[in-house]
């Protein structure tokens, strides 16, 4: 087992943490963090480009004038798709992006994200993330301290006030250990994870360091 420096919320090292040594090597899992990136990303898309057929356009159904005698082409009705304002042929519909994505590929793949952060020297282990107030400027203090500008923020719960006091710091995100993806973990430049989150972390990759061995 290595360990982590514990550093409190004015950046101060207060102790060590121990942590999986399969967890920092960086020779597996580049793939599985690609195919695992994209995954989520592609999970994310909302699909909701739509057009209407000739079926789906308002309209009485009446022909617009009469077959013969006008002069003009004969039409039959006036949600035809030749016609402005008409109905759209094979146009895009509502769809889903999803993709399947095999659990322990994931587990792979954040256990290779964690690795490059803790061999990056990105990932900072803190005591305990807490704040005293729901307000925005309480988080923004302890970012501060820690030197800190754009980070995700992993805990083992979030309490109200967390939640309140980070929703309005761009750059900064909280999540949960249960919930902490590979996507997460390298869109930002600084991870800033709890002893109790971290536990739960390492708990999570057991099938990733079982891989790694």
């Amino acid at each position: 087992m290595s360990s982590l420096t514990v550093h409190n919320a004015d950046g101060k090292a207060v102790g060590k943490v121990e942590f999986a040594d399969a967890l920092l090597s960086t020779r597996r899992g580049g793939q599985a963090l690609q195919q695992t990136v994209v995954t989520i990303r592609a999970n994310q898309r909302a699909g909701t480009a739509s057009t209407k057929t000739k079926g789906e356009v308002a309209g009485s159904g009446i022909k617009p004038w009469r077959q013969k005698g006008t002069g003009n082409a004969r039409a039959g009705y006036r949600q035809s798709p030749v016609w402005t304002g008409g109905g759209v042929v094979f146009g895009p519909k509502p769809r889903s992006y999803a993709k399947d994505l095999n659990r322990k590929t994931a587990k792979l793949a954040l256990w290779r994200a964690l690795s490059d952060k803790v061999k990056s020297e990105q990932l900072v282990v803190l005591d305990d993330v807490t704040v005293s107030q729901p307000k925005t400027k309480v988080l923004a203090g302890l970012l501060k301290g820690l030197k800190v500008e754009k980070a995700l923020v992993v805990v083992d719960q979030i309490s109200r006030e967390l939640a309140l006091a980070s929703r309005n710091i761009p750059g900064v995100e909280v999540v949960t250990a249960l919930h902490l993806n590979s996507l997460q973990v390298v869109k930002y430049p600084k991870i800033l994870i709890s002893k109790a989150a971290l536990e739960q972390v390492q708990i999570r990759l057991e099938v990733a360091q079982e891989k790694a061995s």
